[in-house]
């Protein structure tokens, strides 16, 4: 315990910064499309008794060494024209939809739940997102957030298992939202728009960075020829469905089968996917200054001997000791945190020593 103290000044010896870090995350289609057998003890993806999302793991989740990556799912508002109480887990779709835009959008003027937009003016209601897949990233990937303009997704429209065709991918990605803007409507923070690449007009899903969710509209894979049948409210005809190896070709699944097959659609067509994640790092500075009157003995056992002190070779030298390690105190003079030297600092009358102690939270 140390018998003398010297006081911080909170408004000169004391600041604050903030740093924040980037880490690049590059996921391979192989590993999300199921590197590991599927339907063994061995696979990388699990699927619930629930049946409400699909997680991916980066080795068979089983093994103590697996890391979550992402789930999956699939949701439409309870106003789509995808909704009918007939509908495989319609209720279920609805719920995934309608807790995931709470969430991230909030509530409306109204009281009503806000729904997925397509255009940054939320009062307009004509690119709204009414039916979505979901990709919710780990918080051991996002970290603090996912940075801003980072995210790209690049998707193959072939069917499984054949191989995708890198000649013919669909990359998505969040790079323009940056010149069209970002928003902060809702709990979660800035969100931004997702793009084809090259930045087509209209967007086909948002990223919300804090959270790091991804929403993706289901007709990021509907062809053009079929866009008359959906906007009639049919099934919606998507092209990509296949579940065990039963192929269901352009006819819409999300009606007709529970939300892991939809999840297994768009998992097994994803060709690459990345981003880079964000990390804050607060620190507080303290400027620890030990004037020249101070500090200069040392209650160390060692530092004396037969009452002389070892560091002075002639009794009429300056005292002096050298400072190893430094603590910060509270209030009540509780020691609260520690900061250790690299090498002893010699401490004599003739010098004032400042000490920079960080500390990062």
């Amino acid at each position: 315990m140390a018998n003398i103290f010297e006081t911080l000044n909170t408004s000169t010896d004391v600041s604050t910064t903030r740093t924040v870090l980037h880490e690049a995350i590059p996921i391979t289609g192989s590993i999300i499309s199921g590197t590991y057998q599927e339907g063994s003890t061995g696979t990388n993806i699990k699927n619930y008794t629930h049946g409400m999302f699909q997680s991916v793991y980066d080795y068979p989740y089983l093994s103590s060494s697996s890391n979550h990556i992402f789930d999956i799912t699939i949701g439409y508002s309870n106003n789509s024209p995808l909704s009918s109480s007939s509908n495989v887990q319609n209720g279920k779709k609805i719920n995934m939809y309608q807790q995931a835009a709470q969430v991230a959008l909030g509530y409306d003027i109204t009281g009503a739940i806000e729904i997925f937009e397509g255009d940054l003016n939320v009062s307009d209601d004509s690119a709204q997102f009414k039916e979505v897949f979901f990709l919710n990233f780990s918080r051991l990937l996002v970290k603090d957030q996912i940075k801003k303009g980072s995210f790209s997704i690049s998707l193959g429209t072939g069917s499984w298992p054949t191989p995708i065709d890198p000649e013919n991918v669909r990359t998505i990605t969040d790079a323009s939202a940056s010149q069209r803007g970002y928003t902060a409507v809702g709990a979660t923070g800035d969100w931004g728009l997702l793009y084809e690449s090259p930045a087509s007009a209209s967007a086909v899903g948002c990223i919300f960075y804090n959270t790091g969710m991804v929403v993706l509209t289901s007709s990021v894979f509907r062809s053009a020829s079929i866009a008359a049948d959906f906007a009639a409210g049919k099934e919606g005809n998507f092209e990509f469905t296949k579940d065990n190896n039963t192929d269901y070709g352009i006819t819409g699944s999300w009606t007709s089968l529970p939300i892991t097959a939809s999840a297994n659609a768009i998992r097994r067509r994803i060709y690459n996917l990345s981003f880079n994640n964000a990390v804050e790092i607060n620190s507080t500075v303290y400027f620890c200054r030990a004037p020249a009157n101070k500090f200069n003995y040392s209650l160390n056992p060692s530092y004396t001997t037969g009452s002389k002190i070892r560091v002075k070779e002639v009794a009429t030298d300056s005292p002096r000791a050298y400072i190893t390690t430094i603590g910060l105190y509270n209030a009540s003079n509780q020691l609260m945190a520690v900061a250790k030297l690299s090498e002893p600092i010699l401490k004599w009358p003739v010098e004032e020593l400042t000490f920079r102690v960080r500390l990062d939270y």
